[in-house]
């Protein structure tokens, strides 16, 4: 443990951006609920550094890195059908299986 207080805490407030449009703050708020603070505030701090404008920087970084992650927007899947070929091996394949069950039935 360091002996003098170097921890650099960093505070952004999401209400009072002016860089992000009100669907972009919804989104933040959402994906960042658990970090965002009763005063709309995202609190970001580090430690990790012995000098405290080295932490600053980093949880300046970090806070940067869960913004723009929690901004991505993922791409929305288009739903596929399969194939002609995969359904006639499915078909076969069970065709075969059925084939494999029957062979351990009594004769009569």
């Amino acid at each position: 443990m360091n002996k003098t207080s170097t921890k650099a805490t960093v505070h952004w407030s999401v209400g009072r951006s002016r860089v992000l449009s009100p669907e972009e703050k919804a989104r933040v708020r959402a994906k960042l609920a658990g970090r965002i603070n009763w005063s709309d505030e995202l609190v970001v701090s580090s430690e990790r550094e012995r000098l405290q404008p080295q932490n600053r920087a980093l949880a300046i970084a970090q806070l940067q890195t869960l913004v723009t992650r929690a901004l991505h927007v993922p791409k929305k899947r288009r739903p596929t059908r399969p194939t002609r070929a995969s359904k006639e091996r499915r078909l076969e394949s069970k065709i075969k299986r059925s084939r494999i069950k029957a062979g351990r039935r009594n004769i009569e």
